[in-house]
């Protein structure tokens, strides 16, 4: 993958970010490989009609590559674009009509202003009953916040820990956008504005961390960003030619749920994420408890909060907490977003989801560097598309 950033790759296009995780990914294997190799290619995009004035992309992506007359397909749930793909490429290699299959995600956001994009990703809402009322993700995130709040007594403070250790995360990962723990952030925004802070909480308690939508403030937000992830999918056998320590797919699900958050049963938490976690554990004959660490979707602090709870890591109500008593960190019990998450690593739409099997890849394979866990044995991922109409769930182990 690409690092992901928000200036980084000002002068690159979406299909140049593409082939560089492409060829990062090829690199990768241990056999050596060719794209010749490859049967199809899908492609998760969320709106590089909106970004980019370009449609099409799957086949310009394959064009990039060099690998016509291979078939594509560009898959578009929103933030679950490349999550999804890779489901949709576990079908095609389990039907057998495929053995190899690149996948990945792209987005190029920076073409646009923060007003704009932030339109863009309000298309990904229900353009009638939330986006017409004056609705954008960061406020339908903070009602399911606020409900959380409500129901189970959770806090802000609570949030701020998640970010913390996302950031402190991130500070580790040479792919994250950002690689400042808060403290340093804090640190460097502080001499600006003649400030100076006790700690974290100190700073996110700030004015430097302004209300977005109440309670989401600032640093509860994940950032815009640039960037691609690749994966390579084949069936074992064809893996076991490409490498002797192949990552395996134990398990998949998805699920579907409301746009609208009014139509929801449930604001404290994203049906859609119990229904595909629950089909990824029967199909790999684990529970929640065997995982050794995930990466989810915390495109807001809040949704990781809910994540781990949804996903049976813990009990309705106690992820705020489990985060603030450090079992979610990188030396807990269930490590969370090892990479940094949405939070810090960033949030390139149509990659996210690539972005978080690519970080799974590395741990299982104990290549994670300076945030590697120590012997993990099985991934989770968690894709979700806008606030939870379409979810992704993947497990993966080694072989």
């Amino acid at each position: 993958m690409t690092r992901f950033h928000h200036k980084e790759h000002d002068d690159k296009q979406s299909r140049e970010l593409f082939v560089e995780a492409s060829i990062e990914a090829a690199e990768s294997v241990d056999n050596g490989f060719n794209f010749s190799e490859l049967d199809a290619l899908y492609l998760g995009y969320f709106s590089s009609d909106m970004f980019e004035k370009q449609a099409h992309t799957s086949a310009l992506m394959a064009d990039w590559l060099g690998i016509n007359p291979k078939p594509t397909a560009r898959i578009e749930t929103a933030c679950a674009s490349s999550g999804v793909a890779i489901n949709m490429g576990v079908m095609g290699i389990a039907s057998g009509l495929y053995d190899v299959i690149l996948v990945g995600g792209v987005e190029k956001m920076r073409t646009l202003n923060t007003g704009e994009v932030t339109d863009t990703l309000a298309m990904a809402a229900d353009a009638n009953y939330e986006v017409g009322s004056g609705f954008t993700f960061p406020g339908l995130y903070a009602a399911m916040a606020s409900a959380h709040f409500k129901e189970y007594g959770s806090s802000w403070e609570e949030l701020a820990h998640i970010a913390i250790k996302n950031h402190d995360n991130g500070s580790l990962n040479s792919k994250a956008q950002y690689q400042d723990t808060i403290m340093d952030i804090a640190k460097k925004l502080g001499e600006r504005k003649g400030m100076s802070f006790s700690d974290e909480l100190d700073f996110l308690n700030s004015s430097l961390n302004p209300m977005i939508a109440s309670p989401l403030k600032l640093f509860d937000c994940c950032p815009i960003s640039d960037g691609a992830a690749v994966v390579i999918l084949s069936s074992m056998e064809k893996a076991k030619e490409f490498t002797n320590s192949p990552v395996q797919i134990l398990g998949l699900g998805q699920a579907s749920d409301t746009m609208a958050l009014h139509d929801r049963e449930d604001l404290t938490s994203l049906k859609a994420t119990k229904i595909a976690s629950r089909k990824a554990y029967d199909m790999a004959g684990i529970n929640p408890e065997k995982i050794s660490f995930a990466c989810v979707h915390d495109c807001f602090t809040n949704a990781e909060m809910i994540a781990t709870e949804d996903l049976g890591f813990f009990k309705k109500g106690k992820g705020g907490k489990a985060a603030v008593e450090g079992r979610t960190s990188l030396n807990g019990d269930i490590p969370i977003n090892t990479d940094g998450g949405l939070k810090a690593k960033g949030h390139p739409v149509g990659a996210t989801g690539a972005a978080m099997v690519y970080e799974v890849f590395k741990q299982l394979r104990g290549e994670a560097g300076k945030h590697q866990l120590d012997n993990p044995e099985i991934g989770l991922t968690h894709n979700v598309g806008a606030a939870g109409a379409t979810v992704s769930v993947q497990l993966y182990g080694r072989t």
